[in-house]
């Protein structure tokens, strides 16, 4: 029974987790040969992790940044929309991309390459309710691209000598993927700060003195 299928239990969401981040290698072995749906991937882990990073900037707003709780929770939303419609995005690509590289197209193992590598992105999303904690996510980043090295060409059966540079190419195109998303949730935040300090001082000008 695949635990992505019917939507997995605490113990083995955790035992994903933690094969994903400590043994890899080994993990994707066992991920390659595993049934699953893309809505099962989604609902039964990507939904699941992606969630930690929009809570802890709600956390980190309210406690640090002693912004609003409105614009606080537009911003976790969006963040977290934001991140399902990348992941989504970048498994496209992945699949899109595997026939010139001699690789297999097939949708389910590419979301599955796209998924599992950005584990440790959201798994690491919670050392930023601490500001000065956020750049460890950096690191973070790194181990999943790496994680995504070790993966992407066994899910889309790409020839070892090819890897490589499949691998790099995915990667160029799903970073720039992901900056304009970032640069659509950017401007989004900003019109909201702009638009809640504007209401606030016109609500404060309106007072009697």
């Amino acid at each position: 029974m695949s635990i992505i299928q019917d939507g997995p239990a605490r113990a083995n969401l955790i035992s994903r987790v933690t094969g994903i981040l400590m043994r890899p290698a080994a993990e994707w072995d066992v991920i390659d040969g595993e049934p699953a749906t893309i809505p099962g991937l989604f609902t039964g882990y990507a939904c699941i992790l992606a969630a930690i990073p929009p809570l802890a900037t709600v956390l980190q707003g309210l406690l640090f940044m002693h912004w609003t709780i409105v614009i606080v929770i537009v911003l976790a939303a969006l963040t977290y929309v934001a991140s399902l419609i990348g992941v989504f995005l970048v498994g496209l690509i992945f699949d899109a991309l595997a026939p010139s590289f001699e690789g297999q197209k097939n949708p389910v193992q590419a979301m599955k390459a796209a998924v599992y590598p950005f584990t440790a992105v959201w798994v690491a999303g919670i050392l930023s309710i601490v500001p000065i904690l956020g750049i460890l996510a950096i690191l973070a980043g790194l181990y999943g691209l790496y994680i995504l090295y070790l993966g992407l060409p066994k899910m889309m059966k790409v020839p070892q000598d090819k890897a490589t540079v499949y691998v790099i190419v995915s990667v160029v195109v799903a970073i720039v993927v992901q900056a304009v998303i970032g640069a659509v949730i950017g401007s989004i935040t900003v019109m909201l700060t702009v638009g809640a300090l504007v209401g606030g001082a016109a609500a404060l000008g309106g007072l009697p003195h």
